[in-house]
């Protein structure tokens, strides 16, 4: 398994080893034992998934507040997406970045977004599915978001980007009015 630190280190790319022959591959996408052995212990307690049928949809920038802020293994079972982190840790050296890293079904790659970050994607191809691991269940009164095309975050979106965008991440806030939520 490959871990790369991205532009923002807490944000790790992984990519695990693929075993391939004439049937086909297998590829061992979570391992506790090698995960640690990379410092990324987690006790993952839920499994999430989503078909998005049409590309440029966008689901996000989604984030929890404690105590139910999770962590998020991103990875794409179909499709492609383009996966973004923003980092809204308050006195953090990188607040208001982000990293967008390309990810598909082909290439094997995962995002891992560590806690106090935004997590968002953008699909590129039609029915996408994207499978993410968390360390913290659902919490509706945790969950917040904000505006996924928010200027002041200069994330370069694709331009199908938002042909379908839900009403609750349409009207996020803007990272400049949600830092007194954060």
């Amino acid at each position: 398994m490959q871990v790369t630190p991205t532009a923002l280190p807490d944000v790790r790319l992984i990519v695990p080893k693929r075993f391939g022959d004439a049937r086909g591959y297998f590829v061992e996408t979570w391992s506790a034992r090698t995960f640690a052995g990379h410092g990324l212990e987690r006790d993952w307690v839920q499994d999430n998934q989503s078909l998005s049928a049409m590309p440029g949809t966008v689901r996000g920038l989604h984030y929890q507040l404690e105590p139910q802020a999770q962590t998020k293994l991103v990875r794409v079972l179909r499709g492609r997406i383009l996966d973004v982190a923003l980092d809204i840790r308050r006195g953090s050296p990188t607040f208001g970045r982000h990293v967008a890293v390309e990810l598909s079904a082909d290439g094997l790659e995962q995002l891992l977004v560590p806690v106090g970050f935004a997590h968002g994607f953008c699909t590129l191809e039609p029915d996408t599915i994207v499978a993410y691991k968390v360390d913290a269940f659902y919490s509706h009164e945790c969950e917040r978001a904000i505006l996924w095309n928010d200027p002041a975050l200069g994330i370069a979106w694709p331009s199908v980007a938002g042909s379908v965008v839900s009403d609750k991440d349409m009207v996020a806030s803007p990272l400049a009015a949600a830092i007194d939520l954060l």
